[in-house]
């Protein structure tokens, strides 16, 4: 795997993606596997669904074996221009409504003081109305 390929864009390469021609590009280098789907162990929808973008990720998070990495050379066509492939976005969540903890801690404590006193003393009075013994 030289360093000396051609050099090739993201949509020149995006433009080979179906079973009769299909290019990958992964660690900044160009591949053609469609020679290979056939006998990719994952199958060949697994390679397809990497077409049109930088497949590095995919490809390290299989964990590929060093034997499957050497395998690569035969198939190689070129490096990709870097600067082709959009840079990886961070997510970011949608803006939730403010939640404010301790204002509904707070109303909590509050509605409970006001409760249980008048719990305790609703109760007390059931006992002593039970209790009466009549006169």
């Amino acid at each position: 795997m030289g360093g000396g390929g051609k050099v090739f864009t993201l949509a020149e390469v995006s433009e080979h993606n179906s079973r009769k021609d299909c290019w990958l590009v992964i660690e900044g280098k160009v591949y053609n596997v469609t020679k290979f789907l056939e006998d990719h162990p994952g199958g060949d929808e697994v390679l397809l669904s990497a077409t049109g973008k930088d497949a590095t990720d995919d490809f390290e998070d299989v964990g590929h074996s060093s034997s499957a990495r050497a395998m690569m050379d035969e198939f190689y066509v070129g490096e990709i221009d870097t600067s082709t492939i959009p840079s990886k976005t961070k997510y970011t969540p949608p803006k939730q409504p403010h939640y404010d903890q301790d204002k509904t801690s707070e109303f909590v404590v509050k509605l409970l003081q006001f409760l249980v006193p008048l719990l305790i003393l609703g109760l007390a009075f059931g006992i002593r109305f039970y209790t009466k013994s009549p006169a």
